[in-house]
């Protein structure tokens, strides 16, 4: 039986799709950022900016409105382009985001999602593997081309086809790392210490190459921050819904986890949830979502630029489980800035850094900055 395998003739199938415009009914949570949906996907990452969630600070702003966290696109569109493969798991592996304006209040979007490609891979986690990243286009209600993300997912074997494929090897627990009262304090005090630019320009002169910014803190993370994304973001779309919904949603896709309790057939986004099933799937227990953690890394930029500057680069790749119980630290450093097309813009590399000093997650970023000498940023930017 091939359920859960990848074969030749799956990636064959799949390559078939690749520029064709693909249907998104099961990928899309919210079409309009209304008042509600941007309190609830703020809320879902844990960023309280005034900008996003207080009326009159919003009517008061340079914007003369509230706007949406630049990530709130997720919530549109999953960015999950993986289709095909039937059976076989799919993990989140970073998503390359530009902008080219900000998400206002009321804004409602269509998109447009195609297969771009899709690479053969092998690891010391997987033995094969595939790749396949996809192209989402987000056209606001003026037919404006705000923000185009391309989403990279990895097609991997789960569950006893995972431990075949591993030569037998069942994957393993991976323990939660236990804090001192200490630690936690700590932990605690550097959230609550998070500074935040807001209505005061940052300009673009005031920054130089070489500089770190301030971090954000995510963390312990436990399954409550889990299920806070799913109700901003995603709910159980992605897993085919619910109820009959849900059966429809497996008989065409295939797309589902056995529960050995009950042996019923479940979302195999339990993993997210549930230890037993993230090991089921290769991750050593429950673990977040990456995009997920690719918003806290937006949080931390839009942070940083306040009011006055705009988000237009965000390119992370995910690389390894962030494990229920695991703090991140998401640290940036501008390596380059210069004026591009009339706007002051700067660059950084990101880093998000776990409790015991691995490496969960890497990217760049682009933003663009209110400028003394050239005035304020002049949006929409270029495509």
């Amino acid at each position: 039986m091939s359920w859960g395998t990848i074969t030749e003739e799956k990636i064959a199938e799949a390559a078939t799709l690749i520029g064709v415009p693909l249907r998104r009914e099961r990928m899309q949570w919210i079409e309009t950022a209304s008042r509600d949906t941007i309190r609830h996907f703020a809320w879902g990452i844990g960023d309280n900016n005034p900008l996003w969630l207080d009326r009159d600070y919003g009517a008061s702003s340079i914007w003369k409105t509230n706007l949406a966290p630049p990530c709130i696109l997720y919530a549109v569109d999953s960015t999950i382009v993986a289709p095909k493969l039937q059976g076989v798991q799919w993990v989140y592996a970073g998503t390359d985001w530009t902008w080219f304006e900000p998400i206002r209040l009321n804004d409602s979007f269509r998109v447009e999602a195609r297969l771009l490609r899709q690479e053969r891979k092998s690891g010391r986690r997987f033995p094969l593997w595939v790749l396949q990243s996809g192209e989402v286009r987000y056209y606001n209600q003026h037919e404006r081309l705000v923000a185009i993300a391309i989403g990279h997912c990895a097609r991997t074997p789960r569950g006893d086809k995972l431990t075949e494929a591993r030569g037998g090897k069942v994957a393993e627990a991976v323990p939660p790392h236990k804090y001192t009262a200490a630690e936690i304090e700590d932990i605690e005090n550097q959230v609550l210490a998070e500074p935040r630019t807001g209505d005061k320009p940052l300009y673009w002169e005031d920054v130089a190459v070489g500089n770190s910014i301030p971090p954000v803190v995510r963390g312990p993370l436990s399954i409550i921050d889990v299920m806070a994304w799913y109700s901003g973001q995603q709910g159980a779309q992605p897993y085919g819904g619910v109820h009959g919904d849900a059966i429809r949603y497996r008989q065409r896709h295939a797309d589902y986890h056995v529960n050995e309790a009950t042996g019923t057939k479940e979302a195999a986004g339990r993993g997210h949830l549930e230890a037993t099933t993230g090991r089921d799937v290769g991750m050593g227990g429950a673990y977040d979502i990456g995009p997920q953690r690719i918003s806290w890394a937006q949080h931390m930029l839009t942070n940083w630029i306040g009011d006055h500057g705009f988000l237009h680069r965000l390119n992370v790749s995910v690389r390894r489980p962030n494990m229920v119980g695991d703090t991140l630290w998401w640290r940036a450093k501008i390596t380059g800035k210069e004026v591009r097309d009339g706007s002051c813009m700067v660059d950084l590399d990101l880093e998000a850094i776990n409790q015991v000093g691995a490496q969960s997650a890497l990217g760049n970023a682009t933003v663009a900055l209110p400028s003394r000498e050239h005035g304020a940023v002049q949006l929409p930017l270029k495509p």
